[in-house]
């Protein structure tokens, strides 16, 4: 199930394939459960993956899968991958059941021809749903009703019901809790106003890129909306959304049915204009997109796919983040538009990523992490008491004079099985005195846990970690950075007597 508002919830499913069990003699020894997953993909769907694995094995303790419905195995688009998964089983000596059915899956081609068709249609489901949603998505744009998305640096999220009367503004993560209410955006406080008529006055007036402008922000001690350094792309964001001149944007982008990200055409874009109040001057943006458009518009493919390959050679790899932060390079958004993606534009130039793209999207997303990160540990350190010098370029903290200390973010990654695994990398060229491992979640997004590991008692260059470890790792183990903070405290000989 993909939310607690489908028809059949995973209890009512399994209450149904209970009574099935218990009048066919069948006892129940596992049960496989994706609560909160779309059925779109197999990717996330820790349950069908795992009772796969187990199937696969040889070794799995039971001779049957008892199944709701057919279009529980998934809603693909492909009909024939849910027919992929029952061959594995059926394949294994394992018989499939389907409880919910009005057919029995004996093999005969009443049953064959059943199972085709209901797969057909569960796809064909969410292709229907997904027409609905984007038709309503479309008509609340054009009434002028934010879909979804952070608002953005210098606006805010107001919560107005359905006679339009605000109702309080939302904070970052909150969301509206009746169906009727709805979301506009508005300006935000005035200082973040005033940044944003900086960062157009030196563009447009001052005729500097966008990362001299983000060098002069963070020189300044101005944080993004998202409480980061500010980035060339950050900034370019900025100087390109329509939001600031209060036009209401959708479809400049499409991920539908979880397929392949496509970037559309403006001519295809659903748009309200004047929806929101502005807090940039139109002419003054539109001054800010000429300068972007003409700094584009005069590459020609080749030259782009020229420009990719220099950057290549130099760098060794390629990523939306390296050329997004590459001054005298088009962004990357410029080559997905003209090449449809940045994977097609990379092969054009015989470039395939050792990694996959979700693999780099994590890295990019840890590197613009790490600034705001180290921010807040030095910030933490100094409330505590202490003080604290950072390396420009090796980030090293010497805290107090008396110790040093690394930081390092852990990606996790799931193994077949679905558990988690980190691999923690020791600096051995700093020698720090202690290294701070922040472990992020699943979705590698926010910090899990935090290991304080002193290098006295580490004796390797890394270490792999499951979710669970032994004592002499997970002695070091913390929910929060209080212990680092208190270490910087400093007590006065006076309270010490």
């Amino acid at each position: 199930m993909s939310t607690d508002l489908q028809k059949y919830s995973t209890e009512n499913q399994l209450h149904t394939i209970r009574r099935y069990a218990e009048q066919r003699g069948f006892t129940i020894v596992r049960v496989f459960e994706d609560s909160g997953r779309s059925g779109l993909r197999i990717d996330g769907r820790d349950g069908l993956q795992s009772l796969m694995l187990e199937v696969q094995s040889g070794t799995a303790g039971f001779q049957a899968i008892l199944v709701y419905d057919v279009s529980r195995w998934g809603r693909f688009q492909d009909a024939d991958e849910g027919a992929y998964h029952e061959h594995i089983c059926s394949r294994a000596g394992i018989r499939v059941h389907y409880c919910g059915e009005q057919f029995d899956n004996d093999g005969s081609i009443g049953s064959i021809l059943l199972k085709n068709v209901k797969r057909v249609m569960a796809g064909e489901y969410s292709r229907e749903l997904s027409v609905k949603v984007f038709a309503g998505q479309c008509r609340l744009i054009e009434h002028g009703f934010r879909q979804g998305g952070p608002a953005g640096f210098g606006l805010r999220r107001l919560l107005i019901d359905e006679g339009r009367n605000p109702k309080g503004e939302l904070g970052r993560g909150d969301r509206k809790s009746l169906q009727t209410d709805r979301v506009v955006l508005t300006p935000g406080p005035p200082d973040e106003i005033e940044h944003v008529h900086s960062i157009y006055s030196m563009f447009v007036e001052g005729g500097k890129s966008e990362r001299e402008i983000a060098l002069a922000l963070n020189q300044r001690g101005i944080m993004s909306d998202l409480g980061r350094p500010w980035t060339r792309a950050s900034i370019h964001q900025i100087l390109t959304n329509e939001k600031y001149i209060g036009n209401n944007i959708f479809n400049r982008v499409s991920y539908k049915l979880k397929q392949r990200r496509v970037v559309n055409q403006r001519d295809t874009w659903v748009r309200a204009d004047g929806a929101f109040p502005s807090i940039v001057d139109r002419a003054l943006f539109e001054r800010a997109r000429l300068i972007i458009d003409q700094r584009h518009n005069h590459y020609s493919d080749e030259e782009l796919l020229a420009l990719l390959q220099a950057v290549l050679a130099e760098e060794g790899s390629l990523s939306g983040l390296i050329i997004d932060e590459r001054d005298g390079m088009p962004s990357s958004s410029l080559y997905r538009h003209r090449f449809g993606s940045l994977l097609r534009a990379y092969s054009l130039i015989g470039y395939t990523p050792d990694r996959d793209y979700k693999f780099i999207e994590i890295n990019r997303h840890i590197r613009e992490s790490f600034p705001g990160l180290l921010a807040e540990i030095v910030a933490g350190l100094e409330n505590a008491g202490g003080s604290v010098a950072c390396d420009p370029i090796t980030h090293l903290l010497l805290v107090n004079h008396e110790f040093t200390a690394s930081i390092v973010l852990a990606r996790s990654f799931e193994t077949r099985t679905g558990a988690l695994r980190w691999q923690i990398r020791f600096d051995t060229g700093l020698a720090p005195d202690v290294t701070i491992a922040v472990r992020l979640d699943r979705s590698n997004e926010q910090p899990l846990d935090y290991y304080i590991l002193p290098s006295i008692d580490m004796n390797t260059g890394r270490i792999r970690m499951a979710e669970d470890n032994v004592l002499s790792l997970d002695a070091y183990r913390f929910e929060s950075l209080d212990f680092l903070y208190s270490m910087a405290a400093q007590t006065s000989f006076l309270e010490a007597v």
